[in-house]
């Protein structure tokens, strides 16, 4: 055995021993079901924990199986994603349901090439089925994992271009190499949530810092120059008809398949909004104002109204079912 497989093994063994003392239990980390460790990573991705433990069990409840899911409608499917945000997740995810049923006998693939072959899966989360629910030792880099491993090797290009992306797939992929490839991945990721934090890592209880190269690790991982934040306005019509309000289904691709309220086209330079609320959404930074209106003659052709009380089983995105929540009266 050289040196450098020698500091692998050693470094695997002293990461996973802390793991098994110290890493938190989550409910994707005692399964080995692949649906069910697929939908906690599609939740997982840009969302937090804490956010994800509300939604996991409830999910389950309304999809116990991948086939249940790939026979949901759509808009039932949007509903249960309500409040995880990025919906195309959701989509993804059911296309995904539907192409294992149609085409894989309702049973994921267990090797990277063919999770690759799946709608919405890539490189992260295929080896994250691949290393969770298989026990293969594939590679994953969330953001993570991106932290430790660009700590651990001092890590001074961009982590979001090449030779960037390279250098730390190439790490991975190396250090995965061994013994429950699973669980080495799972205290990977646990160590940039707890220890290798992106803001004051607690580099003095991190169980291999005598293998991480960073003299200054709250410098690293590096990033090109970020895109400049745009900030945009964005207004909505509340039209209300007795027990009925008017609502818009979106074509897409930012909010497919949801329902809004209906886009205010022209607002008179004295109208005053009913409601207002600002939300982010990647690099924007939206103002969303909703004016007073009246029914239209004719509708539109993706306007409907609806009543009241069926408002709450509608996959509506959150800042919209937050309007209509305060402008309902909190009903």
């Amino acid at each position: 055995m050289n040196q450098v497989e020698l500091q692998s093994t050693r470094f695997r063994a002293a990461l996973i021993a802390w793991y098994r003392l110290d890493g938190r239990i989550l409910p994707w980390r005692t399964t080995a079901d692949p649906y069910r460790i697929l939908v906690s990573e599609m939740m997982l991705q840009q969302t937090q924990v804490v956010t994800v433990l509300r939604y996991y069990d409830r999910w389950f409840q309304l999809f116990p199986t991948l086939e249940s899911l790939a026979h949901a409608d759509e808009s039932d499917v949007l509903h249960a994603w309500q409040g995880l945000g990025y919906y195309s997740r959701a989509r993804h995810l059911h296309q995904c349901a539907r192409w294992v049923v149609e085409h894989c006998g309702g049973k994921l693939p267990c090797d990277i090439k063919s999770l690759l072959e799946l709608p919405g899966i890539g490189r992260y989360t295929a080896g994250a089925v691949a290393s969770f629910a298989f026990n293969l030792p594939a590679p994953i880099l969330d953001a993570n994992v991106i932290r430790v491993l660009a700590r651990l090797v001092n890590l001074e290009t961009p982590i979001d271009r090449e030779p960037g992306k390279s250098t730390l797939w190439e790490l991975a992929e190396h250090l995965v190499r061994g013994p429950e490839p699973g669980t080495f991945n799972s205290a990977l990721m646990e160590l940039g949530a707890l220890v290798c934090t992106p803001r004051a890592p607690a580099c003095e209880r991190c169980p291999v810092k005598t293998y991480c190269r960073a003299s200054h690790p709250q410098n690293i991982p590096r990033k090109s120059v970020r895109a400049e934040v745009v900030r945009r306005q964005e207004n909505y019509r509340w039209i209300r008809r007795g027990d009925q309000i008017l609502l818009r289904k979106c074509a897409g691709p930012r909010w497919k398949g949801m329902w809004t309220l209906p886009l205010a086209d022209e607002i008179q330079n004295d109208e005053v909004p009913v409601f207002e609320m600002r939300h982010s959404v990647t690099r924007f930074v939206i103002h969303l104002k909703v004016f007073s209106g009246r029914a239209p003659a004719v509708l539109a052709p993706d306007n409907s109204y609806h009543r009241v009380k069926d408002i709450p089983d509608l996959p509506m995105p959150t800042p919209h079912r937050r309007s209509v929540d305060v402008l309902l009266g909190g009903r």
